[in-house]
């Protein structure tokens, strides 16, 4: 288990929220893009169950799935129908934010979430089973593999598709899963030969054993800088030779930075934003969260919202010719 105690001197430069009654009473709804048992669904009930303590009033947290698209139906549904109060909070696909530039789907400008942050920095994985023909990333390129889905935008339907398009790789996208908890149990019964997005801290947290017990093949890392416990994973970046091409990865890959990211809806009150903001703050620091995250095996290692917004300053900013590249190797 890799866990991150995170020091209170960690903490960002939130504005400081004077007591209020505004949460007093009231029912903070943290809506899950994905179904149960998957990584999104963990780290978001964890959240639930601490965040609450830290806001003035202690308002009831409560967690619940909104699954559909990839997790496209979460951010639309936060962006543009969700009350702007505080009382809505979204976790969706890392990845989402930036969807209507890659795939086109979300009805959203990304810059303009709200974001609380993300309660972990993670490494992305392309696995396949140890029962599959697949044995290493050469395979992907020279034999018929099947990689799970769970809809257009969502990490598992962007990489399997980049690993199509710009590696040459025989892959056949399977989509329209819930969420990764469904994927891996496909995984298991042989539906699937894997999923490429699946995140560390997920096989870590949920499926410990198919590293004891060497039940998958980690064939690469999808991030901009390697995980060190995982020496011997390439990455995906350094599979790829030609430079521009390079470029269009680094910036599909770029939405990894964020993790498992929580946001607030468009417009929401700054008061309730700075009050928001600080007690997802303390929260990472608070030792009851963190003894949990660690018997639960979660990594604490936070992403602020200002590293966020500036992860999609950059993105949206990005040269068009590039933008257009990277969308039509994301199956946009």
């Amino acid at each position: 288990m890799r866990f991150v105690l995170i020091l209170m001197l960690l903490l960002p430069r939130i504005a400081h929220a004077e007591p209020t009654d505004a949460f007093a009473g009231k029912t903070i709804n943290i809506v899950i893009g994905y179904s149960a048992g998957g990584g999104y669904d963990l780290y978001a009930r964890l959240l639930a169950r601490h965040l609450g303590g830290h806001i003035p009033g202690n308002p009831t947290v409560v967690a619940q799935n909104m699954t559909g698209a990839g997790s496209l139906k979460a951010a639309n549904y936060i962006y543009s129908l969700a009350p702007k109060d505080g009382t809505a909070i979204a976790a969706f696909a890392r990845g989402m934010a930036v969807d209507p530039l890659m795939v086109g789907n979300g009805k959203f400008d990304g810059r303009k979430f709200v974001w609380l942050g993300s309660i972990t920095r993670d490494t992305g994985l392309c696995v396949v089973s140890a029962t599959s023909p697949i044995k290493s990333f050469a395979d992907l390129l020279t034999k018929p593999s099947r990689f799970g889905g769970e809809g257009a935008g969502s990490d598992p339907d962007v990489f399997a598709t980049v690993l199509r398009v710009m590696f040459g790789a025989k892959v056949q996208l399977v989509t329209g899963y819930p969420g990764t908890a469904d994927m891996t149990l496909a995984m298991e019964r042989g539906e699937l030969d894997g999923l490429c997005g699946i995140s560390l801290s997920t096989i870590v947290s949920r499926h410990q054993d198919w590293i004891d017990n060497h039940k998958i093949t980690m064939l690469t890392q999808v991030a901009l800088k390697k995980d060190l416990a995982l020496p011997d994973v390439p990455m995906l970046l350094d599979l790829m030779n030609d430079q521009h091409k390079k470029d269009v990865l680094k910036l599909i890959i770029g939405p990894q930075t964020m993790a498992r990211p929580f946001t607030l809806p468009p417009d929401t009150p700054p008061e309730r934003v700075a009050i928001l903001r600080r007690a997802f703050a303390e929260t990472m620091a608070d030792k009851a969260f963190l003894d949990e995250a660690g018997r639960l095996g979660l990594d604490v290692l936070p992403v602020w919202p200002d590293e966020i917004d500036a992860m999609l300053a950059d993105f949206y900013a990005a040269p068009k010719d590039i933008l257009k590249e990277a969308a039509a190797a994301s199956g946009g």
